[in-house]
């Protein structure tokens, strides 16, 4: 059977990530990590290859030098289900030199982006009344850690 897995490119951090990202996502685990051998010239011991998974999909990581850096063209979404869950993931993620972006983007300490997202966002953009959608909207676009009590008032018009 065909799969598909996310594989990360990392300078020289891959371990401190991994470990990071598993021990912050709940379901997460690293699987397998193996190193370059000691006689791969200005790689040895470096992460050749880290399999883990978090929350149930499996990645890929590895040691690869600074030739690539990460963009926002990828991110990692992750769909909280109330506002202590967005705090903590974007405390945590953003510690240690992340960096805070617009609508609930944020960027790790290792360059990787992520959209902490609360799962009542698209309910409140979705509404069936475009008004409270279009001030739902508004209010998302002027937030960088996305607040549900901040946005649940904006479309009400508070």
């Amino acid at each position: 059977m065909t799969t598909v897995t996310p594989f990360l490119w990392f300078d020289n951090t891959a371990e401190e990530a991994v470990t990071f990202y598993t021990a912050l996502i709940p379901g997460s685990e690293i699987v397998e990590l193996s190193r370059y051998p000691q006689d791969v010239p200005g790689m040895g011991g470096r992460v050749m290859s880290a399999r883990f998974r978090l929350a149930g999909t499996v990645y890929l990581a590895m040691d690869a030098g600074p030739q690539y850096a990460f963009t926002e063209a990828v991110s990692l979404f992750v769909s909280c289900a109330d506002q202590a869950e967005v705090d903590r993931y974007w405390e945590a993620l953003t510690a240690d030199g992340g960096q805070e972006q617009p609508c609930g983007w944020l960027k790790d300490r290792w360059g990787l982006s992520w959209q902490i997202i609360p799962e009542r966002l698209p309910q409140l953009i979705g509404d069936p009344d475009p008004d409270r959608a279009h001030r739902a909207v508004q209010a998302m676009l002027g937030m960088t850690r996305l607040v549900i009590a901040d946005l649940e008032a904006a479309a009400d018009g508070a």
